[in-house]
């Protein structure tokens, strides 16, 4: 493999993440059937006109340390992805940890990056994790994905389950201890 990093993104480097953000938006319309708006960005508001007006929605990822995590996950110094982890109150289940959100660019998809990627956040931060995904025909990718990260990681002690959740909807729920 090539060289992997995973590193807490600071706030002056926000931007990568801003940037892939709407590949990451882009990946999941295809998922979730979802049509951007009027205006071609991927938002339910229409007062999205541009990606650039998206943009401070996420700074809350740079106001709660300690609370959220934003990874940057990079590949011989070039961005490969993120990883967006929270913690109380940000979370559901009454879990410790939560990955929030993950995006690997396609390029690096496959290449077992993001597995190395998760098992190394993972590490970082003990206790109760939950994650969550699209229980669907058209994420089932993802959902071999997680099975077979956690079943790796977990030594085959996980839960999943399909469930309700506030916020987000139907989903398939994935639970585990470290």
């Amino acid at each position: 493999m090539n060289n992997l990093t995973i590193e807490l993104c600071e706030r002056k480097n926000k931007f990568i993440i801003n940037n892939l953000y709407p590949l990451y938006l882009h990946d999941l319309a295809e998922i979730r059937n979802v049509l951007p708006n009027k205006y071609g960005v991927f938002e339910d508001d229409e007062k999205y006109h541009t990606l650039e007006q998206q943009i401070p929605v996420f700074d809350i990822w740079w106001e709660k340390e300690g609370v959220l995590f934003p990874y940057l996950i990079k590949v011989d110094g070039l961005p490969a992805g993120f990883i967006l982890v929270t913690t109380p109150p940000y979370l559901f289940d009454n879990c410790d940890f939560m990955i929030n959100e993950i995006f690997i660019l396609r390029p690096y998809r496959g290449k077992g990056i993001g597995e190395n990627g998760v098992r190394e956040v993972f590490n970082l931060h003990r206790g109760k994790w939950m994650l969550f995904t699209t229980p669907t025909d058209k994420n089932l990718n993802t959902i071999s994905f997680w099975r077979k990260t956690l079943s790796g990681y977990t030594n085959n002690q996980f839960t999943e389950e399909d469930k309700e959740l506030n916020d987000v909807g139907f989903s398939k729920v994935f639970k585990f201890n470290n």
